[in-house]
């Protein structure tokens, strides 16, 4: 079955290009104009992915962002204004797994989509990626995408799962930010060492009982981040 992608931007010439390099690519879309539209089609339809502009009509991306999370974790590109680092950093903060800024080349719109589909779990894992990891009470699942902590499911973003996925079986193991950058994002990332803090600081914030003494992700001072080795 062809996945389906939500492209949301106000620019009638944006949205016809993408879309038409999407569907030759084999997806399925479908558009929305402003806000409010953007979040009746995302209630009233499944989605594998949504493209999401920053600057909409009746209700900015961010808000559409964050009205989103509060239901779904599914995959959110946010698009946003050439070198408005704000914007980059609240669409992290609100839950976007990653950002584009405008101008883009179609070709780097449709590598992010493919990494992301990639990771999102529609490439099935090795098999020997499948076990469940259980340490002290937090258990992740690869096959399924599911973490729980004390027996309760924690809600991650694709971004949020593969980090820890990533730290989870390299226990103990130093990454810089750059080697995060380039494990996870896994492409010629644009981004800056900002949005693998912010995504640090929210799965802290998720799977740590008290973040100020964490129990699972370790800050190596100058270095860069890691998991722990204890049981």
């Amino acid at each position: 079955m062809a996945k389906r992608i939500l492209l949301v931007d106000d620019e009638q010439m944006i949205l016809k290009g993408v879309r038409f390099m999407l569907e030759q690519e084999g997806y399925e879309t479908d558009t929305a104009v402003d806000g409010e539209e953007a979040l009746e089609k995302f209630f009233a339809n499944p989605f594998d992915l949504i493209l999401l502009d920053v600057m909409l009509p009746k209700m900015d991306g961010m808000t559409v962002c964050q009205r989103i999370r509060e239901h779904s974790n599914v995959p959110i590109i946010m698009l946003t204004a050439k070198g408005d680092d704000m914007d980059k950093i609240l669409g992290l903060e609100y839950g976007a797994d990653d950002y584009i800024p405008k101008p883009f080349n179609q070709l780097e719109v449709m590598a992010r989509v493919k990494a992301i589909m990639r990771r999102a779990g529609t490439v099935p894992a090795p098999v020997e990626e499948q076990r469940i990891i259980r340490i002290q009470d937090l258990e992740v699942n690869p096959g399924k995408r599911t973490v729980t902590l004390g027996g309760k499911e924690v809600k991650l973003t694709a971004k949020e799962f593969d980090l820890l996925l990533m730290f989870i079986t390299n226990r103990g193991k130093v990454f810089t930010r750059k080697q995060m950058l380039e494990t996870v994002w896994k492409y010629d990332y644009a981004g800056d060492d900002r949005t693998v803090d912010v995504h640090i600081r929210r799965l802290r914030e998720k799977i740590e009982r008290d973040t100020a003494q964490p129990e699972f992700i370790f800050t190596k001072w100058g270095v860069g981040y890691y998991f722990t080795d204890k049981d």
